[in-house]
């Protein structure tokens, strides 16, 4: 999974946010986490392979989602 785009929505000063994985700062902020998470998945979907690691208001850690084809389980 070395070429999975993972994105993270966070929520940090007041605002939700979808950011990159190991980047400080976010590719877009929002008012609300729905809008955040809609278009995190947007952009999970573009991606050859993406992941969405959608986490609450604390930092905790809510669900995950994949998008393209998983290289897990292999073959046999």
């Amino acid at each position: 999974m070395s070429n999975r785009q993972k994105l993270h929505v966070t929520y940090k000063n007041g605002k939700w946010g979808v950011r990159k994985e190991g980047s400080e700062r976010s590719i877009k902020n929002f008012e609300t986490k729905e809008q955040a998470v809609d278009f995190g998945r947007q952009k999970g979907r573009e991606a050859p392979l993406g992941q969405l690691i959608i986490h609450k208001k604390d930092g905790e850690i809510q669900t995950e989602h994949t998008y393209g084809k998983d290289p897990y389980p292999p073959k046999g």
